[in-house]
């Protein structure tokens, strides 16, 4: 059922949807908890001493079972609600961020990192309680809003954890994150009433609506689609770390300066979304995006074929690569979830996993073939290769279109 435009909404008010303060702040703590602590990873080798490549791991293991808790996250929302697996979530993931404060060795850390994966219930249900509310193209304009908010999140958050990191060493970012979770638990308590719709089926009947959706050509076009071009923005978290501290010898502060470009043409992309998907339609939003991130990596590539490669060359390209994603991924979301509205909630969680998934794969990835001998060429590789294949994506949703059209 969507949202009758002659609704008012009230801040801190149950029984009105929840504000758009709220969502922006459900999606922008995923965000936050995946990149803010990225600028002291060197430090936090130093601190456990441990390679470079071991401590990488907490992105992709991060990624891995963030993907893994969304198959879960969207059916049970489906069926219990979207309220009470919000707060549950929240208050795990707070319990799973003092664990990583407190872990005695690397490898402990590293689990109760995973374990802090728990808070992409926010990204998830975000999303899902958009599409209770909205329909497709609608969605579609929410979303990017939403996301052009949350956009401000990973534009600012590499930069204060630098900052925290020299100030306070890298524990002090972990104690942020237990603070905004807190405050986010209280908010969600305060404004989030429920807006699933009551589901008759048990929870075993919502996981068996999952062949529904994986026999969608449709949803299999939009979900390839985010999953590729976000790829290239989770391959550059893997990967960018590296590439500041060893090849252009950054500090956590400055590298945190830099690290945030990909989030300014995020918050663009996303304004575009909000602007513009209910003219053009969603299709058209996601084929341009993934054009604007295929134009960003591989300018950026031949950039550093040619011997010119500089961190503001660098850096700079990946503001494509955000204005891609700000363009696809609310537009192939929206996509996605129409699919089957009646499955919102399971269809926003696998479609994450779908990205969330190949993220992780390519982040760990990335991390792995980086050497200083290598510099940022295996990077960019990976980076063009995803773009690519992001728009192979969208043009088979374009071509099954067009089949049904002349049928």
């Amino acid at each position: 059922m969507c949202m009758s435009a002659d609704i008012k909404v009230r801040f801190l008010d149950r029984t009105t949807p929840p504000h758009i303060i709220t969502l922006i702040l459900l999606a922008g703590i995923s965000a936050m908890v995946m990149n803010m602590f990225l600028p002291s990873l060197p430090n936090m080798t130093e601190y456990f001493d441990t390679q470079y490549q071991l401590m990488q791991l907490s992105v992709a293991l991060y990624l891995a079972v963030s993907a893994i808790m969304q198959t879960v996250i969207g059916p049970v929302s489906d069926n219990l609600g979207r309220r009470k697996v919000l707060m549950w979530g929240i208050g795990l993931f707070m319990l799973a961020t003092l664990g990583c404060i407190f872990a005695p060795t690397a490898e402990i850390f590293l689990f109760f990192r995973m374990c802090q994966a728990i808070i992409a219930v926010a990204m998830v249900l975000s999303r899902a309680i958009i599409r209770d509310l909205y329909d497709q193209e609608q969605s579609a304009s929410m979303i990017g809003y939403v996301t052009m908010g949350m956009a401000v999140v990973p534009m600012i958050s590499p930069g204060l954890g630098g900052l925290l990191d020299e100030a306070l060493g890298w524990k002090s970012v972990f104690w942020f994150f237990f603070l905004c979770g807190g405050l986010l638990l209280w908010l969600v308590y305060s404004d989030v009433g429920e807006t699933a719709r009551p589901s008759s089926k048990s929870l075993i009947g919502q996981f068996r609506e999952y062949p529904e959706l994986l026999r969608s050509p449709r949803f299999w076009g939009y979900s390839l689609a985010a999953a590729f071009c976000s790829g290239s923005f989770f391959a550059y978290l893997g990967g960018a770390p590296f590439v500041g501290t060893e090849v252009f010898g950054m500090s956590p502060a400055v590298l945190g300066f830099y690290f945030g470009a990909p989030a300014v043409g995020y918050f663009v992309g996303n304004f575009l979304s909000g602007r513009y998907a209910t003219r053009f339609g969603v299709n058209r939003m996601v084929l341009w995006g993934s054009l604007a991130n295929g134009i960003g990596t591989f300018s950026s590539l031949m950039i550093f074929v040619a011997g010119l490669g500089t961190p503001l060359s660098f850096f700079g390209m990946m503001t494509f690569v955000g204005l891609g994603n700000g363009m696809v991924i609310p537009n192939a979301t929206a996509g996605m979830l129409s699919v089957r509205p009646h499955l919102a909630g399971t269809a926003s969680g696998l479609g994450g996993a779908i990205m969330i998934g190949g993220g992780a794969a390519l982040s760990a990835l990335a991390g792995f073939l980086l050497t200083p001998e290598t510099g940022a060429f295996p990077l960019l590789l990976i980076m063009c290769v995803t773009g690519i294949c992001a728009l192979l994506a969208i043009a088979a949703v374009y071509r099954r279109e067009r089949r049904l059209r002349l049928a």
